[in-house]
């Protein structure tokens, strides 16, 4: 008996130690991960590329903002923003705190948390629904009620330069190196419209597409139109990992082996490069990680 109860006190103050790591350590750990993509077209000069995904900004988190302000100091030659940048109505401190990335040429798509503000969910509901479900408006509050202030940040970014790729496609010439790129609305809320960017890549040029959350379907079409490189988020990595097996569920309809980093997608014909952000933030309804640090990406993109 005695036994028992010091194994049941150990386990309970094990969970304990490692729920409170999650909740207040690893959270701040943030992360800055190094790639290399072959995809630019033969001889083109090397591309730096700062994927950023997932901020999830609230009004009280001046570190992350100060360690994402802190990334300009990377100088990449072009930024990448694949959604999810609020929590909160806080537009003004997203531009805040990408304001010296501002100047960079960049692109970005939106996710669902940068429209609606994120209301809770039970975790175990979270963990038990199926990866491979759409979530449109699941929650009892109105979407009318959660609507986040998305404009002045898109118009923000817009003045700066950066291309809104939601549901559209742009263009720009970086280092002499022609960039073709296309982007969908959050296909997790079924926002997406892909015919509207839809046709084969330029084989003259790097082709990019960026899509909040990576669904199967959004990979298969882009593959198939021969996309050099897709920039996707949404998945946090996982957020919560097991040590030596990984992520316990990816929020889509990927699989867990893909769930953040750089990997490829493959379709008959052609496979493209896929990297997945596993963010820098969460809900602050589930304001934990394990096993799975905040973190941003610089990619050197070198020729094929």
């Amino acid at each position: 008996m005695k036994r028992s109860l010091g194994a049941a006190g150990l386990l309970l103050g094990a969970g304990s130690a490692c729920f409170a790591y999650g909740a207040l350590v690893e959270p701040r750990r943030f992360h800055l991960r190094h790639a290399v993509a072959h995809c630019l077209p033969p001889g083109s000069p090397e591309l730096r590329v700062l994927h950023i995904s997932d901020l999830h900004l609230t009004a009280n988190q001046r570190h992350k903002m100060d360690w994402v302000s802190s990334l300009a100091r990377l100088q990449p030659d072009l930024v990448i923003n694949t959604g999810d940048n609020l929590s909160a109505p806080v537009p003004h401190k997203v531009v805040e705190t990408l304001s010296g990335l501002l100047g960079v040429p960049g692109a970005f798509v939106f996710g669902s948390n940068d429209y609606l503000a994120p209301v809770f969910r039970n975790p175990l509901r979270y963990l038990l629904a199926s990866s491979n479900a759409h979530h449109t408006t699941d929650e009892e509050t109105p979407p009318a009620e959660r609507e986040l202030p998305w404009r002045p940040m898109r118009d923000a970014f817009v003045d700066a330069g950066w291309l809104d790729l939601n549901n559209a496609r742009g263009e720009l010439e970086i280092k002499g190196v022609p960039i073709r790129l296309r982007g969908v609305n959050d296909p997790h809320i079924e926002l997406d419209d892909y015919p509207a960017v839809a046709g084969r890549r330029d084989p003259e040029a790097l082709e990019l597409a960026l899509c909040h959350a990576p669904y199967q379907r959004l990979l298969d079409a882009l593959t198939d139109d021969r996309v050099d490189l897709i920039f996707s988020g949404h998945t946090h990595g996982g957020q919560v990992c097991i040590p030596g097996f990984g992520a316990i569920i990816t929020n889509c309809d990927i699989d867990r082996d893909r769930v953040k980093g750089l990997s490829t997608h493959t379709r008959p014909g052609w496979t493209s490069l896929l990297h997945v952000s596993a963010g820098l933030g969460m809900s602050p309804f589930a304001p934990y990680r394990f096993a799975c640090p905040p973190e941003a990406t610089l990619l050197t993109l070198v020729p094929r």
